[in-house]
């Protein structure tokens, strides 16, 4: 018995010896990393400055995720009128009148728009310290929403087709995976030229097909299409290495239940339904957390081909924060936004998790 202990003991002192190194990477590049930041956020810490560093607690956090709601009257003449503007419309008081230099909106000093609508005669309008982070945030939420469910569903549709008996097959797993293995920078820069607003790929095609009818589009330079190509190009390059995921799990489904479904005269719904589903489960799941975790990284195909805009319409969470860090060289505030980042994937995994679970 103490001859197999002190075996135990020997092989579990060599598991950590090989272990060691990576441990050490994942501290040294990951962890410490990350302690910085939580300090770095709390500061006033500039990349290059000649002023001390300064303990500033959740100041930053402030500045980041601070929001407002304020409600105005439309302005009235002296005789009680509602004033208008020459296009009929009503007019309101100016909103920097409230956030600039007004000690009776002391809590909306520096604030400016974020967005605002009319609610009967009145004009409502959301406030934000940061309106530019808060428009990263939203775009980015837009973003994970589109491209999950619809690169997680491509893949699998192209894994259904490839995962047959067929000659060449081979040839088209390799061709769809193929997006994969190019540089994401490499592959913005060639987008970046289809979605061209004059001489593109995707516009000369489109004029050809409508023979002429269909005016140039500007999809980088247009606020209403450069997000939506983005995730057009994103769902695209992306779409091989899930598609690779999706086929290792239809390749664990064992061939007696096909063969089962077949003799009981199912249709390939129902074959779908319920035997390759039902087999996908815990691919599903995979397939759904790593497609998350890559849209919430967005950045390089922001910063290759839109550089976040036009008129900020671009900007997602992680373009901020190398913006905020490196290109503003305010290290605090990039730093707030990583940990912000941090605890947003953190929570939405959780509830991945508690919502993908086995249910007992």
């Amino acid at each position: 018995m103490q001859k197999n202990s002190s075996s135990l003991t020997q092989h579990n002192r060599s598991g950590w010896l090989f272990a060691l190194p990576g441990f050490g990477l994942m501290m040294l590049f990951i962890v410490v990393p990350f302690v910085f930041a939580i300090v770095f956020s709390m500061t006033n810490q500039r990349l290059i400055s000649p002023n001390p560093t300064q303990f500033v607690g959740f100041e930053n956090y402030r500045q980041l995720l601070s929001v407002n709601l304020l409600v105005l009257d439309p302005v009235s003449t002296e005789t009680g009128e509602l004033k208008q503007n020459t296009d009929g419309t009503l007019t309101y008081p100016r909103i920097r009148t409230f956030t600039r230099n007004n000690p009776n909106y002391p809590h909306l000093q520096g604030m400016k728009e974020w967005f605002s609508w009319q609610w009967q005669d009145k004009q409502v309008a959301i406030l934000a310290s940061d309106p530019v982070f808060m428009k990263a945030v939203v775009n980015t939420f837009l973003f994970v929403m589109v491209v999950a469910p619809l690169q997680g569903a491509f893949a699998l549709a192209l894994a259904l087709l490839i995962n047959q008996r067929l000659k060449g097959i081979n040839v088209y797993r390799a061709i769809y995976f193929m997006p994969v293995v190019v540089s994401i920078v490499v592959v913005s820069i060639l987008w970046r030229f289809i979605y061209d607003g004059q001489n593109g790929l995707l516009n000369n095609l489109l004029h050809s097909v409508s023979f002429g009818h269909l005016a140039p589009v500007d999809w980088l330079g247009n606020p209403d299409t450069a997000l939506g190509s983005i995730m057009a190009m994103s769902i695209w390059q992306a779409v091989g290495f899930h598609m690779v995921i999706w086929l290792s799990g239809l390749q664990t489904i064992s061939p007696t239940l096909y063969e089962a479904a077949k003799i009981e005269g199912a249709s390939g719904w129902q074959t779908f339904r319920y035997v390759t589903w039902p087999g996908l489960k815990n691919t599903a799941v995979l397939v759904l957390i790593v497609i998350t975790m890559q849209a919430f990284a967005l950045f390089a195909q922001i910063d290759v081909m839109t550089n976040g805009g036009p008129l900020d319409s671009t900007q997602t969470i992680v373009f901020q924060a190398v913006e905020r860090g490196y290109g503003k060289q305010d290290i605090s505030g990039g730093s707030a936004i990583s940990v912000v980042l941090f605890v947003i994937v953190l929570s939405i995994s959780l509830l991945q998790r508690h919502f993908t679970r086995e249910k007992k």
